[in-house]
Protein backbone atom coordinates (compact mmCIF):
# COMPACT_ATOMS: atom_id res chain seq x y z
CA UNK A 1 0.00 0.00 0.00
CA UNK A 2 2.93 2.42 1.20
CA UNK A 3 4.62 1.68 -2.27
CA UNK A 4 1.49 2.31 -4.40
CA UNK A 5 0.57 5.63 -2.45
CA UNK A 6 4.15 7.09 -3.04
CA UNK A 7 4.09 5.87 -6.98
CA UNK A 8 0.79 7.58 -7.31
CA UNK A 9 1.74 11.10 -5.43
CA UNK A 10 4.95 10.80 -7.17
CA UNK A 11 2.78 11.29 -10.43
CA UNK A 12 0.63 13.60 -8.93
CA UNK A 13 3.57 15.79 -7.82
CA UNK A 14 5.34 15.31 -11.79
CA UNK A 15 1.80 16.45 -13.38
CA UNK A 16 1.79 19.55 -10.84
CA UNK A 17 5.20 20.34 -11.68
CA UNK A 18 4.84 20.34 -15.48
CA UNK A 19 1.43 22.92 -15.39
CA UNK A 20 4.39 25.09 -13.66
CA UNK A 21 6.98 24.51 -15.91
CA UNK A 22 9.48 22.73 -13.46
CA UNK A 23 10.96 19.16 -13.67
CA UNK A 24 11.10 16.72 -10.95
CA UNK A 25 14.54 17.30 -9.81
CA UNK A 26 13.08 20.91 -8.60
CA UNK A 27 11.29 18.79 -5.40
CA UNK A 28 11.30 17.11 -2.68
CA UNK A 29 9.16 14.81 -0.86
CA UNK A 30 9.18 14.28 2.82
CA UNK A 31 7.26 11.78 4.28
CA UNK A 32 5.83 13.59 7.85
CA UNK A 33 6.14 10.22 9.93
CA UNK A 34 4.11 11.82 12.66
CA UNK A 35 2.35 8.54 14.45
CA UNK A 36 4.00 5.97 12.26
CA UNK A 37 6.65 3.30 13.24
CA UNK A 38 10.05 3.11 12.14
CA UNK A 39 8.82 -0.09 10.13
CA UNK A 40 6.37 1.94 8.21
CA UNK A 41 8.90 4.60 7.55
CA UNK A 42 11.56 1.82 6.50
CA UNK A 43 8.71 0.08 4.03
CA UNK A 44 8.71 3.89 2.64
CA UNK A 45 12.39 4.41 2.59
CA UNK A 46 12.53 1.10 0.32
CA UNK A 47 9.83 2.73 -1.81
CA UNK A 48 12.30 5.55 -2.52
CA UNK A 49 11.44 8.18 0.10
CA UNK A 50 14.32 9.72 1.39
CA UNK A 51 13.27 12.38 3.52
CA UNK A 52 11.32 12.29 6.85
CA UNK A 53 9.55 14.75 8.38
CA UNK A 54 8.60 14.82 12.53
CA UNK A 55 6.56 16.63 14.28
CA UNK A 56 7.86 15.78 17.92
CA UNK A 57 11.35 15.73 19.54
CA UNK A 58 9.95 12.82 21.83
CA UNK A 59 8.72 10.61 19.11
CA UNK A 60 11.68 11.22 16.52
CA UNK A 61 14.07 10.16 19.51
CA UNK A 62 12.37 6.65 19.11
CA UNK A 63 13.28 6.34 15.25
CA UNK A 64 16.08 8.17 14.74
CA UNK A 65 18.81 5.89 13.82
CA UNK A 66 16.32 3.04 12.44
CA UNK A 67 15.83 4.17 9.32
CA UNK A 68 18.76 3.83 7.17
CA UNK A 69 19.99 6.65 5.00
CA UNK A 70 16.73 8.88 5.30
CA UNK A 71 17.30 12.67 5.45
CA UNK A 72 15.50 13.45 8.91
CA UNK A 73 13.27 16.96 9.20
CA UNK A 74 11.88 18.55 11.93
CA UNK A 75 8.31 19.94 10.75
CA UNK A 76 6.42 20.79 14.23
CA UNK A 77 6.77 23.43 16.53
CA UNK A 78 10.32 23.40 18.59
CA UNK A 79 10.63 24.57 21.92
CA UNK A 80 13.82 25.90 22.53
CA UNK A 81 14.92 23.69 24.91
CA UNK A 82 14.37 20.60 22.82
CA UNK A 83 16.92 22.73 20.69
CA UNK A 84 19.92 20.07 21.66
CA UNK A 85 18.20 17.17 20.55
CA UNK A 86 17.09 18.49 17.49
CA UNK A 87 20.33 19.81 16.05
CA UNK A 88 21.94 16.18 17.18
CA UNK A 89 18.75 14.28 15.43
CA UNK A 90 17.62 16.73 12.52
CA UNK A 91 19.01 17.63 8.80
CA UNK A 92 16.83 20.41 8.32
CA UNK A 93 14.82 22.63 10.63
CA UNK A 94 11.59 23.67 9.25
CA UNK A 95 9.85 25.68 12.10
CA UNK A 96 12.39 28.18 13.87
CA UNK A 97 10.00 31.02 14.53
CA UNK A 98 11.35 33.35 16.46
CA UNK A 99 15.33 34.89 17.20
CA UNK A 100 15.19 33.24 20.68
CA UNK A 101 15.06 29.47 19.09
CA UNK A 102 17.40 30.49 16.28
CA UNK A 103 19.59 31.69 19.20
CA UNK A 104 19.85 28.12 20.74
CA UNK A 105 19.73 26.27 17.77
CA UNK A 106 22.96 28.29 17.27
CA UNK A 107 24.42 27.54 20.79
CA UNK A 108 23.66 23.57 20.27
CA UNK A 109 25.49 22.96 16.57
CA UNK A 110 28.31 25.48 17.66
CA UNK A 111 28.73 22.64 20.50
CA UNK A 112 28.74 20.17 18.34
CA UNK A 113 30.52 22.20 15.24
CA UNK A 114 28.05 21.67 13.25
CA UNK A 115 26.44 24.19 10.57
CA UNK A 116 22.38 23.35 11.18
CA UNK A 117 20.42 23.89 8.00
CA UNK A 118 17.24 25.65 9.11
CA UNK A 119 13.88 27.55 7.63
CA UNK A 120 12.08 30.51 8.68
CA UNK A 121 8.22 30.01 9.39
CA UNK A 122 6.10 32.30 8.73
CA UNK A 123 2.55 32.50 9.64
CA UNK A 124 1.11 33.61 6.49
CA UNK A 125 -2.45 33.31 6.85
CA UNK A 126 -2.39 35.44 10.18
CA UNK A 127 -4.69 32.47 12.03
CA UNK A 128 -4.28 32.96 15.49
CA UNK A 129 -3.37 29.39 16.39
CA UNK A 130 -0.72 28.70 13.54
CA UNK A 131 3.00 29.10 14.64
CA UNK A 132 5.18 31.04 12.36
CA UNK A 133 6.03 34.95 12.65
CA UNK A 134 4.22 37.37 10.94
CA UNK A 135 5.07 38.05 7.40
CA UNK A 136 6.39 41.73 7.60
CA UNK A 137 8.52 40.55 10.41
CA UNK A 138 10.24 38.04 8.07
CA UNK A 139 12.94 40.27 6.47
CA UNK A 140 14.32 41.64 9.79
CA UNK A 141 14.26 38.10 11.47
CA UNK A 142 16.13 36.52 7.77
CA UNK A 143 18.77 38.93 8.68
CA UNK A 144 19.36 38.39 11.89
CA UNK A 145 19.40 34.37 11.82
CA UNK A 146 21.62 34.78 8.52
CA UNK A 147 24.05 36.43 11.58
CA UNK A 148 24.07 33.02 12.97
CA UNK A 149 27.47 31.80 12.75
CA UNK A 150 26.09 28.03 12.63
CA UNK A 151 22.97 28.43 11.01
CA UNK A 152 22.54 27.93 7.73
CA UNK A 153 19.09 30.19 6.40
CA UNK A 154 18.16 28.42 3.50
CA UNK A 155 14.37 29.40 2.93
CA UNK A 156 10.76 29.59 4.42
CA UNK A 157 8.15 27.40 5.52
CA UNK A 158 4.21 27.70 6.13
CA UNK A 159 0.97 26.25 6.92
CA UNK A 160 -1.71 26.83 5.00
CA UNK A 161 -5.50 26.71 6.86
CA UNK A 162 -7.23 23.51 6.48
CA UNK A 163 -9.77 24.16 3.47
CA UNK A 164 -11.74 21.43 1.74
CA UNK A 165 -10.92 23.08 -1.83
CA UNK A 166 -7.23 23.51 -2.22
CA UNK A 167 -7.92 26.59 -4.31
CA UNK A 168 -9.14 28.55 -1.29
CA UNK A 169 -5.57 28.82 0.07
CA UNK A 170 -3.65 29.36 -2.94
CA UNK A 171 -2.95 33.17 -1.78
CA UNK A 172 -0.81 31.62 1.32
CA UNK A 173 0.85 29.71 -1.11
CA UNK A 174 1.87 32.86 -3.70
CA UNK A 175 1.97 34.89 -0.50
CA UNK A 176 4.89 32.77 0.95
CA UNK A 177 6.94 32.90 -2.59
CA UNK A 178 6.24 36.16 -3.15
CA UNK A 179 7.91 36.99 0.33
CA UNK A 180 10.96 34.87 -0.61
CA UNK A 181 11.77 37.28 -3.76
CA UNK A 182 10.90 40.23 -1.04
CA UNK A 183 14.02 38.54 0.84
CA UNK A 184 16.08 37.71 -1.63
CA UNK A 185 15.70 41.14 -3.45
CA UNK A 186 16.72 42.72 0.04
CA UNK A 187 19.69 40.81 0.50
CA UNK A 188 19.06 40.74 4.08
CA UNK A 189 19.64 36.68 4.27
CA UNK A 190 22.96 37.13 2.84
CA UNK A 191 22.54 34.59 -0.02
CA UNK A 192 19.58 33.43 -1.93
CA UNK A 193 16.96 31.32 -0.23
CA UNK A 194 16.14 28.85 -2.37
CA UNK A 195 13.90 26.00 -0.06
CA UNK A 196 9.51 27.33 -0.05
CA UNK A 197 8.34 24.01 2.06
CA UNK A 198 4.70 24.56 1.40
CA UNK A 199 2.31 21.83 0.68
CA UNK A 200 0.82 18.89 2.39
CA UNK A 201 -1.56 16.23 1.42
CA UNK A 202 -4.74 17.90 0.64
CA UNK A 203 -2.88 21.07 -0.98
CA UNK A 204 0.43 20.20 -2.35
CA UNK A 205 -0.14 20.23 -6.08
CA UNK A 206 -1.76 24.11 -5.87
CA UNK A 207 1.51 24.22 -3.39
CA UNK A 208 3.52 23.37 -6.30
CA UNK A 209 2.17 24.95 -8.80
CA UNK A 210 2.99 28.38 -6.79
CA UNK A 211 6.59 27.41 -6.33
CA UNK A 212 7.12 25.02 -3.85
CA UNK A 213 10.24 22.96 -3.59
CA UNK A 214 9.31 20.77 -0.60
CA UNK A 215 5.99 18.90 0.05
CA UNK A 216 5.45 17.30 3.62
CA UNK A 217 3.18 14.65 2.82
CA UNK A 218 2.27 11.95 5.62
CA UNK A 219 -1.71 10.64 5.40
CA UNK A 220 -1.25 9.91 1.79
CA UNK A 221 1.40 8.09 1.92
CA UNK A 222 0.51 6.16 4.97
CA UNK A 223 -3.29 5.40 4.87
CA UNK A 224 -5.18 3.58 2.46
Amino acid sequence: MIRENIQNIRQRISSALARSGRQDQDLALVAVSKGRTAGEILQAAEAGITDAGENRIQEALGKYGRVPGVRWHMVGHLQSNKAKEAVRMFDLIHSVDSFHLAAELDKQAARINKIQPVLLEVNISGEAAKFGVKPEEALELAGRIAALKNLDLAGLMTVAPVAENPETVRPVFKGLRELKERVNRSGEAGRELTVLSMGMTDDFEVAIEEGSTMVRIGRAIFEG
